[in-house]
């Protein structure tokens, strides 16, 4: 119902338009204050680039962030996360993540950050503390935070913004009404815009979600999804139906789809009764890491990876190595 309220298909947004109003009057009046100087934002002593976004929903924000710091890391730069942690609870904030860390604590983004780049990541509802926690601890020279385009309180150096390609901004309004933060006109005043999908438009740097191979849970065998049979797809994102486009595009013929809230906390018996005997359950890598001690033999996960195109992102890399140096 959602979707068809933001997209604009379902009339019911209208009845909304008071809240969205109030919304746009409160952000607005947040991102002034700061602007103005009224409210004051703290400067990290090292570059904080942010990686955020306009609506509500996934856009294929952390595969960007995990894509900016394995490029940075390609070039010798040590970069760490910040990130606000949704869906998990720290007994305290700032929290640093080690090895043993979950989901439950951390969040699952944070944790399938940390687990794939070996970036020091670090979490806390206030980004500035989280920033300071990770500097005391490691010597990162430039700071990628997750989601925060919205949080003035950190300054920032440079604003990156994720779109999704096929949805775009929906019927354009403010919360509840529609899928924004901010209005699209925000757009003039970043550094980057990237379009997950979809056509990318002048300027916009497009980019797709490539799959790789189906990953077993328990083995860490590598199938291609076609390989897998009876297959039952699991879903805790932004917008689960992109991740069961993708897997049948891979070829997979799915017998069951099952879409979760974003960040949901997966429990073992719930997550076993989706896939019947003989059945096998595919999920997102961002799900697995929330599910991984006790996973089950016929339990697949699919990484997925940010491919960006053109010249643009070449650019954008030579502008966070300026910062560092």
């Amino acid at each position: 119902m959602i979707a068809r309220i933001w997209s604009g298909e379902s009339p019911l947004w209208v009845l909304l338009l008071p809240l969205s109003w109030l919304y746009g009057l409160v952000s607005g009046a947040i991102r002034l204050l700061y602007r103005l100087g009224i409210k004051r934002a703290w400067r990290a002593p090292v570059p904080v680039v942010v990686v955020g976004n306009l609506t509500a929903g996934g856009n294929g924000k952390t595969p960007v962030v995990i894509w900016l710091v394995e490029q940075l890391q390609k070039r010798g730069i040590r970069a760490g996360v910040v990130s606000r942690g949704y869906g998990g609870k720290a007994a305290q904030y700032p929290l640093v993540l080690r090895p043993d860390t979950t989901t439950a604590e951390a969040g699952d983004e944070p944790v399938l950050i940390y687990q794939r780049t070996g970036a020091p990541v670090a979490v806390s509802p206030v980004r500035s503390g989280a920033v300071k926690a990770l500097l005391a601890q490691h010597s990162v020279q430039i700071i990628i935070t997750d989601d925060g385009l919205q949080h003035y309180a950190l300054a920032r150096d440079k604003e990156i913004v994720v779109i999704d390609g096929v949805r775009r901004f929906g019927n354009g309004w403010w919360l509840p009404a529609g899928p924004m933060r901010e209005r699209a006109s925000r757009l003039k005043t970043v550094d980057a815009v990237i379009v997950n999908g979809g056509e990318a438009k002048a300027g916009e740097i497009p980019m797709h979600l490539r799959p790789g191979q189906a990953v077993n849970m328990l083995t860490g065998e590598r199938k291609d999804v076609a390989q897998l049979d009876r297959l039952v797809a699991m879903a805790g994102i932004g917008h689960p139906p992109r991740f069961f486009a993708t897997l049948e595009q891979c070829g997979a013929r799915l017998e069951k789809r099952v879409p979760l809230a974003d960040h949901q906390a997966l429990v073992a018996d719930e997550v076993d009764r989706l896939a019947a005997p003989g059945q096998t359950l595919i999920m997102t890598e961002k799900d697995a890491v929330k599910c991984r001690a006790f996973a089950k033999e016929n339990w697949w996960y699919l990484p997925v990876d940010a491919e960006l195109s053109g010249e643009q992102p070449e650019h954008l890399l030579r502008e966070l190595l300026a910062l560092v140096q």
